[in-house]
């Protein structure tokens, strides 16, 4: 299996979008084959700034999962929204492995990767130093599931807890919330058949919001999400981080890096079948060996966005960085992980520039100007 993904050449296939500004963009209809020149949308001076910034390696979180921060990574390549704004850019598969994606970050060997918040804050609290420039939500991934007879989460106290080999520190802030006793529930490793749920083997069991449950209900299974969220505990979704030294010296490079792909975003939720197509087709090329479900795939995307578009604020340009939620992240760190995030240091972990830079109001401006 091959970890680096090999720039390839596809062909568009995308049909006339509208762009935020209210004009049309030069994308051919599907299948047509658009011979649209690379940077024919943006100005030459900003065509060669991006050129400068040279090869810019976007390591995903896990392969091509059709999560929120990577489908739409994939669809922006896949739609040539990189080449039309002159940018470089080629798609590496990651492995899971957070702490790996920030080494690789913090060493300039990627220059993009979607990291959580609380992974940001983590990652510089042990000088491993990647800047935060974005985030699509305050609601995260990570839940946890009982069946229906659990009615209080007081009610798992001295019982069994699944998780995947470590706990989720947003799940264990709930618990603490929530009035259970943490210290009685006892932990084991499970592996990632969530059937152990309903076989009994455990009473709880961590997971994502967007990949067990869905499973489960696919087995006519009913079981019970408890999200952290609803539990005032502070998370974040879709989040983005960048080598620092990279983003100082090509800022119109991370502004349009973000700029395409928060327009595939935009069109990924329109026609979520054929970016999750494209992502297919790059897991198909990394992962061979890995079957790719298109359906469970498009479930997956679906069920992200849709929290993402159900808990944006009005008027607020998604991706955009919530400095309250900054705050409220570093404490639960501080609280659960044994750091000592200052509320200084933990505001400038992170760069909201970027995302007000490519916006008029709320609407994303495209091209670049």
């Amino acid at each position: 299996m091959s970890a680096n993904r090999i720039r390839t050449t596809l062909a568009l296939a995308t049909s006339a979008v509208l762009v935020a500004s209210g004009a049309a963009c030069t994308s051919g209809d599907a299948g047509s084959g658009s011979t649209r020149s690379p940077g024919a949308l943006i100005s030459p001076e900003r065509c060669e700034k991006n050129k400068a910034a040279g090869e810019i390696v976007y390591l995903s979180g896990y392969q091509w999962q059709a999560s929120a921060s990577i489908l739409e990574y994939a669809a922006a390549e896949k739609l040539g929204y990189f080449d039309d704004l002159c940018l470089n850019v080629t798609l590496q598969g990651g492995t899971g492995d957070t702490v790996r994606n920030t080494k690789l970050l913090s060493a300039d060997q990627v220059q993009f990767s979607p990291v959580s918040q609380e992974d940001v804050l983590l990652s510089n609290a042990n000088y491993i130093e990647i800047q935060g420039i974005s985030s699509y939500s305050n609601v995260g991934l990570e839940i946890l599931m009982t069946m229906p007879d659990v009615k209080d989460l007081k009610k798992l106290n001295n019982s069994t807890l699944g998780q995947k080999g470590a706990m989720p520190l947003g799940v264990q802030a709930m618990l603490v919330k929530a009035g259970a006793k943490y210290d009685s529930i006892q932990q084991t490793t499970v592996g990632y058949d969530p059937s152990v749920l309903p076989a009994g083997d455990v009473k709880s069991l961590t997971g994502f919001i967007s990949n067990e449950p869905a499973q489960l209900k696919a087995q006519g299974k009913d079981v019970t999400v408890w999200r952290p969220y609803d539990y005032q505990v502070p998370a974040s979704m879709g989040a983005m981080a960048v080598n620092p030294e990279f983003a100082e010296k090509n800022p119109t490079a991370v502004e349009d890096v973000l700029r395409a792909a928060l327009h595939a975003y935009e069109y990924c939720v329109q026609k979520a079948a054929e970016c999750v197509s494209a992502a297919a087709g790059y897991s198909k090329a990394d992962y061979a060996e890995f079957p790719y479900d298109e359906g469970a795939n498009t479930g997956i995307w679906q069920t992200e966005s849709k929290v993402v578009q159900d808990n944006r604020k009005p008027g607020v340009p998604l991706g955009t960085i919530d400095t309250d939620n900054v705050s409220a992240l570093a404490n639960m760190l501080n609280e659960y992980a044994n750091t000592k995030i200052s509320p200084e240091d933990a505001q400038g972990d992170f760069s909201p520039q970027y995302i007000k830079n490519i916006y008029d109001g709320d609407k994303l401006i495209w091209p670049a100007p």
